[in-house]
């Protein structure tokens, strides 16, 4: 691992770096691996056990990792804590212990240690730092064609860990399932209380009402969004005949100006004013038996 190039002489000191994943983990290849999970609430102290510490090791070599999504970072490294737990954390050889922890901190620690005699042992904690979510936005639309498919969704951002939900209408509960209640078994839709989804499909008359959703993660009160009133109605005919009726009605009167623009001679051609002349000439006397066209033509 990193740590044995240290052992020959001091160095310059490693800051947090970026890991490659391929070479610490060819380095664990055969490691004895334990995995828990921790869950504690924003703002409180925290502390993580290295269950792979081996107190019968001699001179135990320590490392420890922060992952979090694609991204692992060294955390203590080298016989210290990288930025910026330095003020944060104390280190002991079986626990890192924070002050407070804040939603960042939620993600992987892993734990690697390594005895003199080639002994490998590894511990990870999924840390989950709670935080109570935040006022849901409830994405109801105010109007929907009866028949059709309409899709309402609920989102929260803050909660920690991630929040399920519930959706009411007319300050009811709807159950995921709406053939299970009385109330609800005219309707037909879908309820995901994970992704916050609510599907009618087809839409009913019946689901005309004011809808607000709830989301809860068990930390803190679950919270409310604003109510939203969607309303169900049939394909308006009579609107759509009204406007087709006001539609011919614009053309009638555009073409009607049409012809009375060409009747006045607005949009007629000019008239060619020139015109073609035959100019005849008077014979002039001549002698009898002889004979000569006089006559000529001019356009």
């Amino acid at each position: 691992m990193a740590g044995a190039a240290r052992r020959g002489g001091p160095g310059p000191r490693p800051r947090p770096l970026l890991l490659l994943l391929g070479a610490a983990a060819a380095s664990l290849v055969g490691a004895q691996v334990t995995s828990e999970t921790k869950e504690v609430p924003e703002n409180k102290p925290a502390d993580i056990p290295c269950s792979a510490y081996r107190s019968s090791w001699n001179n135990p070599r320590i490392e420890w990792k922060f992952q979090k999504g694609s991204s692992l970072v060294l955390f203590y490294y080298g016989g210290e804590l990288t930025e910026p737990y330095k003020n944060r954390v104390r280190f002991s050889p079986t626990t890192i212990h924070f002050s407070t922890v804040t939603r960042e901190d939620t993600g992987k620690y892993i734990c690697e240690v390594v005895g003199d005699s080639s002994q490998i042992a590894k511990s990870e904690v999924n840390l989950i730092v709670q935080v109570p979510p935040s006022k849901p936005v409830a994405h109801v639309p105010t109007s929907a064609t009866i028949g059709s498919k309409a899709v309402l969704r609920c989102t929260e951002t803050d909660g920690s860990p991630p929040p399920t939900f519930r959706w009411y209408k007319n300050g009811m509960l709807m159950p995921p399932d709406p053939k299970t209640s009385l109330t609800f078994r005219n309707s037909s839709y879908t309820l995901d209380p994970a992704t916050g989804e609510l599907i009618f499909e087809p839409l009913s008359g019946f689901d005309t009402g004011d809808y607000y959703c709830e989301a809860m993660n068990n930390v803190g009160s679950p919270q409310k969004s604003d109510v939203i009133h969607m309303e169900a109605s049939e394909v308006n005919v009579g609107g759509i005949v009204a406007a087709v009726v006001v539609l011919l009605m614009v053309l009638a009167l555009v073409g009607f100006g049409i012809w009375f623009a060409y009747s006045r001679g607005f949009f007629s051609k000019r008239k060619d004013t020139t015109s073609k002349k035959v100019i005849y000439s008077q014979p002039s006397h001549r002698s009898e038996g002889e004979f000569k066209q006089t006559s000529s033509f001019l356009v």
